[in-house]
């Protein structure tokens, strides 16, 4: 008799341990990936990537911020486990700054950046000595910079516009056409149009301005431009299974079409 109780007991401890394993697995299981991102468009991509995400066994959780800062300190406290919102010089210039130990997981998408004229067709008909106006802020004015140079117009100097070193007008080592450039307020360019042969323009100005990148731009970044935006994860975590997952679900096919059909240009995928 005590025998059989002993191994009656013995048999409910094992079930009671299965049970329990059973348990703490799925909660692992279903553990909540914490996605911070910034209210508005790229809030309404992310709620795309939940779905996408959850088919594939991902449980994400997105938590909206109103800033550009709270995001990845909040990453690399831990209270997130990604963000995305960012391009790659602002993770570098963050990374740098404050000592964040956070990468980039995967590409997402490129908010471009043009050139625009109510004169030409193309770059390639600007005359000589035209004037091409650029924005005045640091970062964009070495994106514009980078752009035109990418695009052949002008050459900066070796290691200019790169690494965190925002090049300026004075960093131009060629320019064959002796284009002038024009240093303006980001918001002003596309109001200075008519005054110049062509003026480089942030998105959301040139969507204010009622101008469309992919329809009216005579020359846009290529997609996968230092500036296209990002997926960071900490460094700790990069090569983590659902880290992959997570990118993976963000790089999918129904992603790439609600960008593509929800923001007709102002928003085209990096991947």
């Amino acid at each position: 008799m005590q025998r059989r109780n002993l191994i009656k007991a013995l048999l409910a401890g094992f079930a009671a341990a299965t049970t329990l394993t059973a348990s703490f697995g799925a909660h692992a299981d279903d553990k909540a990936i914490k996605v911070g991102t910034v209210s508005g468009p790229d809030a309404q991509v992310w709620a795309v990537v939940q779905k996408v995400a959850k088919r594939e066994g991902l449980n994400v959780k997105v938590i909206e911020f109103n800033d550009y800062v709270q995001p990845n300190a909040a990453l690399d406290s831990g209270d997130l486990d990604a963000n995305s919102f960012q391009t790659g010089p602002y993770l570098d210039s963050q990374v740098k700054q404050r000592g964040y130990k956070l990468v980039n997981a995967g590409l997402t998408y490129i908010s471009p950046i043009g050139v625009y004229s109510k004169k030409l067709k193309s770059l390639n008909d600007l005359p000589q000595g035209a004037k091409v106006a650029v924005p005045n802020d640091p970062s964009n004015e070495n994106r514009a910079l980078l752009l035109l140079q990418n695009k052949g117009v002008i050459k900066l100097r070796a290691g200019a516009g790169t690494n965190g070193n925002n090049a300026t007008p004075l960093d131009v080592a060629e320019n064959p056409k002796k284009v002038k450039l024009v240093e303006l307020d980001a918001a002003q360019l596309p109001r200075a149009l008519g005054d110049v042969d062509a003026a480089v323009i942030n998105t959301n100005y040139a969507l204010a301005a009622g101008l469309q990148p992919t329809k009216d731009a005579i020359a846009l970044e290529d997609t996968h431009s230092p500036y296209a935006n990002l997926i960071a994860v900490r460094a700790q975590d990069k090569d983590k299974p659902w880290v992959k997952k997570l990118v993976a679900a963000y790089q999918s096919e129904d992603v790439r079409q609600f960008i593509k059909s929800e923001f007709k240009g102002s928003m085209i995928p990096s991947f």
